[in-house]
C-alpha cells in the first residue's frame, strides 16, 4: 500500500459518472459518492459553520438548494491535499481535503449522512 504525504491516502483518479463521483484511491480502493451527498457535506464555513474560541458555531441560515446546486460543473485541484467542486449554482468555497472526501465516501457507503470528523 502506498500513501501520500504524512500517510494520507490520495486519489489517483476522480471522475463524474452520472449523478456520482467515482474516486480511485492510491491504496487500491474505490469510492462512489452521490453529488447530492457531496454538496450537502460541503465543509465551507457558510455551509458547515465556523466555530469561535468559546465553542459557538456560526453558519448561514439554512436555505433550500436548487437542482443546480447538485450539478457539478468542474473540480479544481487544490495543492496536493484537496479538491474544490464548482457547482451549477455558483457555489465554490468548499475545499474537500482528501481525508474529508474519504470520510464522506465512507459515510455514504455505510448508509449514513453524518460525516465523522
Amino acid at each position: 500500500m502506498t500513501t501520500g504525504y504524512l500517510g494520507v491516502v490520495r486519489p489517483l483518479d476522480i471522475q463524474q459518472i452520472g449523478e456520482a463521483l467515482a474516486i480511485k484511491w492510491d491504496d487500491g480502493t474505490e469510492s462512489f459518492v452521490r453529488l447530492e451527498t457531496l454538496r450537502r457535506c460541503c465543509p465551507c464555513a457558510g455551509c458547515k459553520g465556523e466555530g469561535d474560541i468559546m465553542g459557538n458555531v456560526y453558519r448561514n441560515p439554512n436555505r433550500a438548494l436548487s437542482s443546480q446546486a447538485f450539478q457539478l460543473r468542474r473540480i479544481a485541484n487544490v495543492g496536493g491535499y484537496a479538491i474544490q467542486p464548482i457547482w451549477g449554482d455558483g457555489h465554490a468555497s468548499g475545499l474537500y481535503s482528501f481525508d474529508y472526501l474519504r470520510k464522506v465516501a465512507a459515510a455514504e457507503a455505510n448508509g449514513s449522512n453524518e460525516v465523522m470528523e
